[in-house]
């Protein structure tokens, strides 16, 4: 029941939000209008994944969600694009708690997929214990440092238009030249897809067909998984390790 741990950081100044706009994936001017919340990611130049993330505004304080691992480097990398602009980023002192269930009072819809629930900001609340590696294999949602590797994932690829990530309409942004051309003039080739096994294997284990590599398992449970794979060839029979896999979707 994994859970990655956060780290949360207040965005001031009226440059704020223009700022973000021209760095992130997703649009996040809605925020300038009220309170919400937003999944979008940092790319490199060539459209490669840094690192996803949420940007929030509550009781009109703009915030970021970061995923504790990535913190330093994805704050580094945003003072260094601020230059002159008029935004500051200081440590913030809340709690974020997930659930599903019940919203509790001032909680925020987690914007990837309905069956992820609830994000509550600010003092800790009381939630109920949920496996969210059951919940993510099942809608084949992607965690950092699982199956969004920095340098590495794209986020067609990663499922990131499905989850409402990314945002085709806005302006310009970091990588977005290539997201684009992956949207509109190629077919994927590769990407996420649900796998079952007949047993456990170790998070990166190669995905086999007919000897040839063709995928990687990633997150596991009740017997399935989320595989990275070529669509054109993860087919029929494959073995990972000493697992049987059977491609569901």
């Amino acid at each position: 029941m994994t859970q990655t741990a956060r780290r949360i950081v207040h965005i001031r100044g009226k440059d704020a939000v223009p700022f973000l706009q021209g760095l992130v994936s997703n649009d996040v001017l809605p925020l300038q209008r009220g309170d919400g919340l937003i999944w979008t990611a940092l790319l490199t130049a060539q459209g490669k994944y840094l690192v996803d993330f949420f940007v929030g505004r509550q009781d009109e304080t703009l915030f970021l969600d970061l995923p504790e691992a990535l913190a330093e480097d994805t704050l580094r990398r945003l003072s260094m694009y601020r230059l002159r602009a008029d935004v500051s980023l200081t440590p913030s002192e809340w709690d974020v708690t997930r659930g599903v269930g019940a919203f509790p009072q001032g909680a925020m819809a987690d914007p990837r997929h309905a069956a992820l629930g609830w994000r509550a900001y600010g003092a800790p609340v009381t939630a109920e214990p949920v496996d969210w590696d059951a919940i993510r294999v099942a809608h084949l949602i992607p965690e950092t440092g699982i199956e969004l590797i920095p340098n590495d994932s794209y986020l067609l690829e990663c499922g990131f238009e499905r989850l409402h990530g990314v945002d085709f309409r806005k302006g310009c942004y970091v990588g977005q030249e290539v997201t684009a051309r992956m949207k509109h003039k190629t077919e994927l080739r590769k990407g996420l897809a649900l796998v079952q096994l007949d047993q456990a294997v170790p998070v990166g284990t190669q995905l086999l067909a007919e000897g040839r590599e063709v995928g990687v398992i990633y997150t596991q449970s009740g017997g399935q998984a989320i595989a990275y794979v070529q669509f054109d060839k993860a087919v029929g029979e494959m073995v990972a390790g000493a697992a049987k896999v059977t491609r569901l979707a």
